[in-house]
């Protein structure tokens, strides 16, 4: 960091900078919330959705994977809609979109329909994640975005943590308090709670920290002044600044193999995960559905602990490893969960790989933030994450129909973990040259 961007930086204050993580990372984080619990609810209700219409593991993983098609194809320009139109019009917009067709979705009666559904969830969620990403490099500088981002991330764990008693509960008492089946009941319930959110987004979400009523005229000032002199000393040491820039940009498309890999690791275990136990611990039944609910969400509060202690560590740490090695933790958990017949071993491999996967998340998200900026950013961001979300469609597909041609998961999840060995030989190779700023096409 520069004199000038370190002279500006201690500016502001960590009271202001914990006055905006306080009024902004709750409001977005809500949003992820609910997209998470969204997008990984078919893996929830998988079994009883099943059995009511007579769907196979590999038919399952269609209907979750369907939804990234959508979300792939729009994720770029929806970034640049956000640009333009402001984070709080349109992460509202989003949000109010996808929560209209979660709510419809409780009312498929067939294959067709729910792949029809699935399908339009995407096209209305996409951009989300992504925006958000977007809007947090509006408001935090690189000093201050291990924490942020670590912070942020830690509400996909919460979304496993929240989502899981919420659809256990559902698929237990919808029936009774709704006159519809459990499943049927948590794709309604949710789809509200997501129309909710979107209001709260659209009336207390400032775009811009000049926007902020909440902060006074002189701590505008400074935010907006130091992430000024960071972008004015990311153009001079070589930064992208333009769309054109960051789609033929070979570091880029780097990032966005990486990206890859790591969701690769975590979206079939989202979508499968109690399905996995129950196969795992050969329970069957209502009751079943409702344990491995909610032994599903274990992991996700061991990755919790994990995501705020390695966020100390690693802000003192070059970005790319501290996401190499919570990535390589992951890898090791799924090569363990592979190998075991025992369901209490098989839950404590998976709750060591996905608490390795999510602590690599915010971490690797601090790399593209070093070499874009301006246009490059929204599209740069934006395209590593729709590429990424090509496994979102791929991995629970892959995993359904590996499951249902083998009759087991374990192929499955030693061909996730191959995968996410990859990713991170690509980081390994090309993260040197990520953190000098060389963004080069070559």
């Amino acid at each position: 960091m520069s004199s000038n961007v370190a002279t500006t930086q201690s500016a502001v204050t960590p009271r202001t900078w914990r006055k905006v993580g306080i009024r902004i990372i709750p409001l977005v984080g809500l949003a992820y919330v609910a997209s998470y619990i969204d997008r990984a609810n078919v893996g929830y209700i998988a079994a009883p959705m099943s059995r009511d219409m007579h769907l196979g593991s590999s038919q399952i993983g269609l209907a979750a994977g369907l939804f990234f098609i959508g979300y792939v194809l729009f994720e770029v320009p929806s970034n640049m809609m956000l640009s333009r139109f402001g984070a709080r019009k349109w992460i509202a917009r989003i949000m109010i979109t996808w929560g209209l067709v979660t709510a419809a979705t409780a009312a498929v009666n067939s294959p067709a329909t729910l792949y029809i559904a699935r399908l339009l969830l995407g096209f209305a969620e996409a951009g989300l994640a992504a925006g958000i990403l977007l809007y947090l490099t509006f408001w935090f500088p690189r000093r201050q975005r291990s924490w942020a981002l670590s912070t942020f991330i830690m509400m996909i764990p919460l979304s496993s943590i929240v989502g899981s008693p919420l659809a256990a509960a559902l698929l237990e008492w919808g029936q009774r308090l709704f006159g519809i089946p459990g499943w049927r009941a948590l794709f309604l319930v949710e789809g509200v709670l997501t129309i909710v959110v979107s209001i709260l987004i659209f009336f207390f979400l400032p775009n811009r920290p000049g926007d902020a009523r909440w902060l006074d005229d002189e701590e505008k000032a400074a935010i907006q002044n130091i992430l000024a002199a960071e972008a004015a000393e990311q153009r001079a040491h070589g930064a992208l600044t333009g769309l054109r820039q960051a789609l033929t940009s070979g570091r880029v498309w780097a990032m966005a193999v990486t990206w890859f890999a790591i969701a690769f690791g975590l979206y079939p275990l989202q979508f499968f995960l109690p399905t996995m136990i129950r196969s795992i611990t050969h329970s069957m039944g209502d009751s079943a559905d409702v344990s491995s609910v909610l032994l599903s969400a274990i992991p996700y509060a061991v990755a919790v602990v994990a995501l705020l202690t390695w966020a100390r560590f690693a802000a003192r740490r070059t970005a790319v490893t501290a996401t190499v090695v919570p990535m390589a933790v992951g890898v090791v958990g799924l090569l363990l969960a592979t190998f075991t017949s025992s369901g209490t071993l098989f839950v404590l491999a998976v709750c060591l790989s996905v608490a390795g996967i999510i602590t690599a998340m915010p971490q690797f998200w601090r790399i593209p933030a070093i070499g874009l900026t301006e246009a490059a950013a929204a599209s740069g961001i934006a395209l590593i994450n729709s590429v990424s979300n090509i496994s979102g469609f791929v991995g629970p597909y892959f995993t359904g129909t590996i499951a249902s041609a083998t009759g087991s998961f374990t192929y499955a999840l030693l061909a996730i973990a191959i995968i996410m060995a990859a990713g991170l030989a690509v980081l390994l190779t090309a993260g040197r040259r990520m953190e000098r700023l060389d963004w080069s096409i070559s």
